[in-house]
């Protein structure tokens, strides 16, 4: 059995090796050459070279190779084919966050990449040469002697595939999958809403608060989401740095050093300490330099407007033309650029529009945080003679999937990351979270107090744990009701009979 199975193993390593020269053959439509040698590479040759990941499925499952999915196989040309002279140099400018991550990379795989001394944003990105390298204009973009890359994640991946046994796309085809997936991640979820957030700081956009707020939620909710896999995790992916930790720490580098606060981040410790190992490893320290956290959020600059000083005029014309249609030109001119549009003012939040309470939020929340004593006789009191049944309203929510809640720091992320996507309602609620029970299942049970008499229709449309839970609303006429809320507000233990778990407060 033990010879036939390495017949198997033998055929099946043949196969994929004659079906690499095939397809390396005719369906790239030419003659597959040695870089080194210019000359047809051999069976043994082909046989190093990785099939494409699709390829893999019609391959047979007896050999080795494809039930260990090990990359090295899977390498698409790297390293060993590669001139050991090779130059690869980058464009772009010395601060650019987007070439960092190929320079990170080509530090783990010492590779050599030359950066463009004295590259100027707006002038060189402009020259003849750079756009027949990249028609759009953008950097970085990385030249090679087999023609230009652009765009950024695309010059990391080809870095990163430079060194045959890099580490930094994984061992094996799931390690691939998820580098990839939390690249995509670190692009669309977080780089994304950053950017959003930052450039009308910076006058590159029109500054519209309620698109600013939107992005900061979104970003928040992206925290969560790595703060709850990093909880239990070092790095992304495996047990060491890849790919994607270098993509994710260089889309973080502008929220930290520009906008997000050590105020801000402490709701992501996890995260905190993801990005403050990696800025600091000798590889990535070499590329960043020293970072530092932002004290305060960048200031909102104006966007600039175009000059049209250097437009020839008419004198003649100019004379002619009576003021009043000097005037009349003027807002054709502002409305025409969306970038130099006035700000619009915030709209008012519909909450805000509510005739006056005479509960004040603020002031419940102060009595809560400063009663150490006596809390039901302080605390509980002041709240049911501070609360406004006319102008708020008091709910009780049941999460619908407690029979998934195994295990007790995975139940309190999941409620924690919830707290933090409701920071957006932060000025018109108040909550208690309560995790029950002393073994799993656990159960989350939570007490709500929103303005208005129903919940607020913006946190039912941006946070998106709400649906996640059964809401009733508390009907204070029952006595039975308003015990529980008193409970609940207090941690009373024990609760409906069980253990607490944990409990957390939003206020």
């Amino acid at each position: 059995m033990r010879k036939m199975g390495n017949c198997l193993t033998v055929a099946a390593d043949a196969i994929i090796a004659v079906a690499s020269s095939l397809m390396l053959q005719t369906c790239c439509g030419r003659e597959s050459k040695n870089q080194l040698s210019n000359e047809p590479y051999s069976i043994s040759e082909l046989h190093r070279i990785s099939l494409p990941l699709g390829f893999c499925d019609y391959a047979p499952p007896s050999s080795s190779l494809l039930l260990q999915f090990n990359l090295q196989h899977l390498n698409f040309g790297r390293g060993a084919f590669l001139p050991s002279a090779m130059v690869l140099v980058l464009h772009a400018g010395k601060t650019n966050k987007n070439s960092f991550k190929a320079l990170i990379a080509a530090e783990y795989n010492g590779v050599e990449v030359k950066v463009v001394p004295d590259f100027e944003m707006g002038v060189s990105n402009k020259t003849p040469e750079f756009i027949k390298m990249n028609p759009i204009g953008k950097v970085p973009v990385l030249e090679t002697p087999n023609g230009p890359i652009f765009e950024s994640n695309a010059i990391a991946r080809y870095v990163a595939r430079l060194k045959a046994d890099s580490p930094l796309y994984g061992s094996f085809l799931i390690d691939y999958g998820h580098i990839e997936q939390w690249i995509e991640f670190a692009s669309l979820e977080v780089d994304s809403n950053i950017l959003t957030w930052f450039r009308p700081r910076m006058g590159r956009a029109a500054y519209l608060p309620p698109v600013e707020e939107a992005a900061i939620a979104a970003l928040k909710r992206a925290l969560g989401a790595l703060n709850t896999h990093l909880a239990s995790n070092t790095y992304l992916v495996g047990h060491s740095i890849t790919l994607a930790d270098i993509v994710m720490t260089c889309n973080l580098l502008l929220g930290f050093t520009k906008l997000m606060t050590k105020n801000f981040t402490s709701e992501f410790p996890h995260v905190e300490r993801y990005f403050w190992t990696l800025v600091n490893q000798p590889n990535f320290k070499k590329v960043l330099g020293e970072v530092k956290q932002a004290e305060s959020v960048l200031p909102v600059q104006s966007a600039k407007k175009p000059d049209d000083s250097s437009k020839p005029k008419d004198s003649n014309e100019s004379k002619k033309e009576p003021k009043k249609e000097a005037e009349k030109e003027k807002p054709r001119d502002v409305a025409g650029e969306g970038e130099d549009e006035a700000p619009k003012p915030k709209p008012k939040n519909p909450l805000d529009l509510l005739p006056p309470s005479k509960m004040i939020l603020d002031e419940w929340k102060r009595l809560y945080s400063n009663t150490k004593t006596n809390f039901r006789e302080v605390a509980i009191k002041g709240f049911w003679d501070m609360y406004d049944p006319e102008g708020y309203s008091l709910w009780f929510c049941d999460y619908k999937y407690n029979d998934e809640n195994i295990v007790s720091f995975v139940t309190l992320n999941k409620v924690g990351g919830f707290l933090q996507r409701m920071d957006l309602a932060r000025k018109y609620a108040f909550g208690k979270m309560l995790v029950i029970g002393s073994e799993p299942p656990f159960k989350v049970k939570g007490l709500w107090l929103f303005r208005g008499q129903e919940i607020p229709k913006f946190i039912l449309d941006e946070c998106y744990d709400m649906e996640l839970y059964e809401w009733r609303k508390v009907d204070i006429s029952d006595e039975v009701q308003k015990e529980c809320v008193n409970q609940m507000i207090e941690d009373q233990e024990p609760f409906e009979g069980e253990a607490l778990l944990d409990a957390k407060c939003f206020k």
